[in-house]
């Protein structure tokens, strides 16, 4: 290895890895490579969840103590063999712009990503059917606490969540912290309705929740409403709408994940203040080793 590039072969393609030692979380002096390597060792969990997905990726070139930038298109300079999709730009209103998005089909495909210091992999809730968007095949509840609220008021809330989900059928659902401040319930889908109608159905659920819990829940997301309450954001469901893939790194100051976790560990969170916080990478892939992959566990192979 010289000057911190290797060139390695993945999936039958040779692929270019520089700039392994440079710093890209200076809190926890995190290097790009110790980032490549946390890919590389998730991808068996984090692959099936980015599947068939176009992937919108957010990028820290000098780390996160600098500045960042959403990419959606295919970077400049792709190779041919990256699966790709071109869609209608959210944004377009008619005018025929679109946009050619990556699709992650392959380790291959991740770490080439990941080597233009991708750290973040947001995708929509639906997949992929012939190019273009099929009905969704899950439902995500994000949960934002508004401060002095906090990660315990999230779980407190995702409890009730899981519950009334289960009233209506939706009885596989696993929690993930969001590697930020909050974090997402996902529920599997059989793909029978639209991401409108589970967007309004995710829109009656949380005005449903404020009214029966006012003092925890707000499902509008105007600012002045949030301090110390738990936004409900039903609004991820929307088909322009991304979120955070699970298992994918966020660009924060500690390298923190997404993190699928278990019902025992939100119950403990939501009972006692401080038991319930987020993980950091080296963590999420202990658990991967010891507790296996939960989220496959309870949406992929519920399907």
């Amino acid at each position: 290895m010289a000057d911190g590039q290797i060139i390695t072969e993945v999936d039958g393609r040779r692929l270019k890895l520089g700039n392994l030692d440079k710093v890209l979380y200076p809190g926890t002096e995190t290097t790009k490579g110790e980032v490549l390597h946390y890919y590389t060792q998730v991808a068996t969990a984090l692959l099936p969840v980015v599947a068939d997905r176009p992937a919108t990726r957010i990028r820290w070139p000098h780390g996160v103590a600098d500045l960042s930038f959403f990419e959606k298109n295919l970077p400049p300079g792709a190779p041919t063999w990256l699966p790709r999709v071109s869609l209608p730009s959210s944004g377009s209103r008619g005018t025929g712009d679109q946009v050619t998005y990556p699709v992650i089909a392959s380790l291959a495909e991740l770490l080439y990503l990941v080597n233009l210091a991708s750290l973040e992999f947001h995708v929509p809730q639906w997949r992929l059917a012939e190019e273009v968007p099929a009905h969704p095949d899950r439902l995500v509840i994000d949960l934002d606490p508004g401060a002095p609220a906090g990660l315990g008021d999230c779980a407190r809330l995702a409890l009730i969540v899981r519950d009334r989900l289960a009233g209506i059928g939706l009885d596989r659902c696993v929690p993930v912290t969001s590697g930020s401040k909050g974090m997402q319930v996902y529920a599997a889908l059989d793909g029978s309705q639209s991401s409108e109608a589970i967007r309004d159905a995710a829109r009656e659920l949380a005005q449903q929740l404020t009214r029966e819990h006012p003092d925890l829940v707000v499902w509008k997301m105007t600012k002045s409403k949030r301090p110390g309450k738990v936004l409900l954001d039903w609004s991820q469901n929307t088909a322009a709408k991304t979120t955070i893939a699970p298992y994918s790194m966020r660009g924060k100051e500690r390298p923190t994940v997404a993190a699928p976790r278990t019902w025992d560990e939100i119950q403990q969170g939501a009972e006692k203040a401080g038991t319930l916080r987020q993980l950091l990478f080296d963590e999420v892939l202990d658990r991967l080793d010891n507790l296996g992959d939960l989220f496959s566990d309870g949406i992929l192979d519920s399907r």
